[in-house]
């Protein structure tokens, strides 16, 4: 089974441009809060209808503009997990399963496997508000399943649970997933959710896709600025490329870069965890004044402004242990260098 969606959606003042091709895979649609993630998969479940383009599922296709198509969503064959579960509030976990199952000769046989499945025979008889978030995902989990969907729509499933729930689920998920032959959606904007459960990523960008990149791409080799804040990148400076030598005139640098720099390339990202004490003679050595130090829960931020900086450029974010910053002698005037493996240029 593969997905292919290609449409174009415009919302008053936002623009939906989408295309992107996923396989029999988990596949993340990342961007942040209103980017058009969950309006896409609006599109593909066909509760809304795009302006123009096409959608082909399994070779059917369930949406073309030219060509006059548009199955409704009772006959695309989509699952389509809402984040806050969009259960029948007058009915039971059982009947809210059953009301999933096409085959209305095996619907008792099937909602039975269901229950056990999901470990939800001791709530059966009992309705959506009287269970909790994580028992009301799994009925809903359950009843997608329950109709045989071809595709699977995640919408930021953990969104509605507290922290506490949101790791056993995600594991429970995940369980799941690895058993269902066809494509699914995983929409979020928790970068480290993407990494954890999906293979490739499509990035989306104020209703753009930007491609689909696995994940080394996103996180090691990342094209542009938009994937790279997705994929956690905290520092950004605007950059002039001179053969391997970058010149950040606000940051008053010249560093070398050991990464190809693509067309179109404007600025540079440098991740965090990438900025590291060393002494003067080390590659791409600079001086840095501490502007602010900051105890996370795990490590030290330290906010550092390169001493050529013009004065009111934002300071660089550097992340070590805290054991690492708590044996620096001067925590003032601090010797840091970047990698140059580890400049991100960037469009």
């Amino acid at each position: 089974m593969a997905l292919s969606v290609n449409i174009r959606k415009k919302l008053g003042n936002f623009q939906l441009d989408v295309r992107f091709d996923a396989e029999n895979e988990v596949m993340a649609l990342l961007g942040a809060s209103g980017c058009g993630k969950s309006m896409t998969l609006r599109c593909i479940a066909g509760i809304l209808t795009p302006d123009e383009g096409k959608i082909v599922l399994d070779g059917v296709t369930l949406f073309d503009s030219k060509a006059n198509i548009d199955l409704p969503p009772q006959k695309r064959q989509i699952g389509y997990l809402f984040q806050q579960y969009a259960l029948f509030p007058n009915m039971t976990v059982r009947q809210n399963i059953a009301a999933g199952v096409r085959n209305r000769g095996q619907r008792n046989d099937i909602t039975a496997q269901l229950l056990r499945r999901f470990r939800l025979e001791d709530v059966a008889d009992l309705r959506p508000a009287q269970i909790s978030g994580g028992q009301q995902q799994r009925t809903a989990l359950a009843r997608i399943l329950a109709s045989e969907p071809k595709t699977i729509l995640l919408d930021e499933p953990f969104s509605a649970l507290d922290s506490y729930l949101q790791h056993q689920l995600e594991l429970e998920l995940a369980e799941t997933l690895e058993q269902f032959p066809g494509t699914v959606l995983w929409v979020s904007h928790d970068r480290g959710e993407v990494f954890r459960n999906c293979k490739r990523v499509c990035v989306l960008n104020s209703g753009h896709s930007e491609g689909v990149f696995t994940l080394r791409e996103l996180f090691h080799e990342p094209k542009t600025e938009a994937a790279a804040r997705l994929s956690g990148c905290k520092n950004y400076a605007e950059a002039i490329f001179d053969g391997n030598h970058i010149i950040l005139p606000a940051l008053g640098l010249t560093l070398l870069c050991g990464k190809a720099v693509p067309d179109g390339a404007r600025c540079i990202g440098i991740r965090a965890n990438h900025i590291s004490l060393c002494d003067a003679t080390a590659v791409n050595a600079f001086t840095c004044t501490v502007v602010r130090v900051i105890q996370d829960v795990f490590t030290t931020i330290v906010l550092l402004r390169p001493e050529g900086a013009a004065p009111d450029t934002p300071p660089l974010r550097m992340e070590l242990s805290r054991e690492v910053w708590y044996a620096v002698p001067d925590k003032t005037r601090v010797t840091v260098a970047i990698q140059p493996r580890d400049i991100l240029p960037l469009k």
